[in-house]
């Protein structure tokens, strides 16, 4: 095997064309050949971080058969398919949900619950632009529902009676959806779960959580891969000089020397991406340079600039009005928000009608006179979604969110800031350590083959 290496690396007589000793080509090209492997290992290695955002693959003969067989940490690396597929998704895109989980649990539930979120938004303040966008649509809903439920009624009703309704709901329209929100407010940790509306909604759109994630660390992501030059050349240079003295250690002088050019190109990749992830993570505090060299994580460094852009994904991304809206009206507590608000037209539509209730009710019978107000309640919900094609308003309320997470963030501790990405990554980190290896591995082979051992 050595022989045959060397014979490969023969090819090319480096002493001859350089004019330079074995000692010399191997004190040059081996630094050279590392800090490449080095800036390639965490370059790729941050590429499958977040790449491709859908898997991507092809037919290969013989994984239906194996797959069963692997080991379930293997099983569950986002490189299979059903059907015998061979392919790759991006770790953060394939586990998508789970990481939208970690982040919520280790970020936002630290912030404040729902009912904090909304107190930032202000209740009343949407109840009132909501009164102006349903100011335009009450005649016209209310002809809706009256010709749907009760059209006899509603057309032998004389012109006056009809303008009464319309301006004793228009005049009521403020207090009706103050009371509303009120209610609404006062139910919302019972209404929505601020964690299923996160991870669903990430998990329906694994580029908004890939956004997130790569804005959030950008910085400490690119200095990752500068790392892997800085630590790469320094360590080649030292596996270089090993190569010039190992056979005059007692016990290695019957070791090939391609065993120390491939096993230390591996332990190269391997050690460079665990300092990597190490000097970008830990300490949160700054500690003393005897426990770290870099005294402090560079990603707790840079709290205050990250919590800055977490809090802007957040609050434009993911907390939005729309989302919100679409969580109480159309989530899985949605049925909770309907009966809620039930409860309000109803008692709203009896205080509008007044004295002409018991005359409505006995003109149209009781359960007709429920039907429209069920109708009321299903207008109110549509209104209430309308909110959502305000983009005005809707950007209002993303700057107060955004400025709400962002403070909070900041005043986090550094450990429990840093945790949210931490967590997100150290859950496929030992891929990241055999990627390293195995790309060490690689390039130290193909500098046996260039030149030899």
């Amino acid at each position: 095997m050595q022989q045959h290496v060397m014979a490969i690396g023969g090819l090319v007589d480096w002493e001859d064309l350089t004019g330079y000793s074995k000692f010399w080509v191997d004190i040059v090209s081996i630094p050279i050949f590392s800090a490449f492997a080095g800036v390639i290992t965490n370059w790729t290695g941050v590429l499958m971080l977040f790449a491709p955002l859908h898997f991507r693959g092809f037919r290969c003969p013989g994984v239906k058969t194996i797959f069963p067989l692997l080991p379930r940490k293997l099983q569950i690396l986002p490189i299979f398919a059903p059907g015998g597929i061979l392919g790759f998704q991006g770790f953060i895109p394939a586990r998508a949900e789970k990481m939208a989980s970690i982040c919520v649990d280790k970020g936002l539930a630290k912030l404040g619950s729902i009912r904090d979120f909304m107190e930032e938004l202000d209740p009343m303040g949407i109840a009132d632009h909501l009164t102006e966008v349903a100011r335009p649509e009450v005649r016209s809903m209310t002809d809706e529902i009256m010709h749907r439920e009760h059209p006899d009624l509603w057309r032998d009703l004389p012109g006056p009676m009809r303008e009464v309704v319309y301006q004793r709901i228009e005049t009521q329209l403020p207090k009706i959806t103050r009371h509303a929100m009120s209610n609404i407010h006062q139910h919302i940790d019972d209404l929505i779960d601020v964690k299923l509306l996160c991870v669903g909604y990430m998990r329906q759109h694994p580029e908004i959580l890939k956004n997130i994630i790569y804005d959030l660390g950008a910085k400490e992501l690119k200095f990752m891969i500068r790392l892997g030059f800085t630590l790469g050349l320094p360590m080649g240079l030292a596996l270089a000089f090993i190569l010039q003295g190992y056979d005059k250690v007692p016990g290695l002088k019957s070791v090939p020397a391609w065993v120390f050019v491939v096993g230390g190109g591996t332990l190269i990749g391997i050690i460079v991406n665990l300092i990597a992830i190490k000097m970008v993570f830990e300490p949160g505090e700054p500690a003393p340079r005897y426990r770290y060299l870099w005294k402090q994580a560079k990603f707790a460094k840079r709290q205050h600039e990250a919590a800055t852009s977490f809090g802007h994904s957040l609050a434009y991304d993911v907390l939005t009005m729309p989302n919100i809206a679409n969580e109480l009206l159309h989530g899985p507590r949605a049925d909770k928000t309907r009966a809620l608000l039930e409860v309000v037209v109803k008692e709203e539509i009896d205080h509008v009608l007044g004295p002409i209730r018991a005359l409505v009710r006995v003109a149209v019978g009781s359960r007709e006179f429920d039907a429209i107000r069920a109708s009321t309640t299903g207008a109110a919900v549509g209104i209430v979604g309308n909110l959502n094609d305000d983009l005005e308003f809707t950007q209002r309320q993303a700057v107060k969110i955004d400025t709400f997470c962002t403070t909070k963030l900041r005043e986090l501790p550094p450990d429990e800031f840093m945790e949210m990405l931490y967590s997100a990554v150290e859950q496929d980190a030992w891929l990241l350590y055999a990627h390293g290896g195995f790309l060490g591995l690689f390039v130290g082979l193909i500098h046996l083959i260039v030149f030899g051992a």
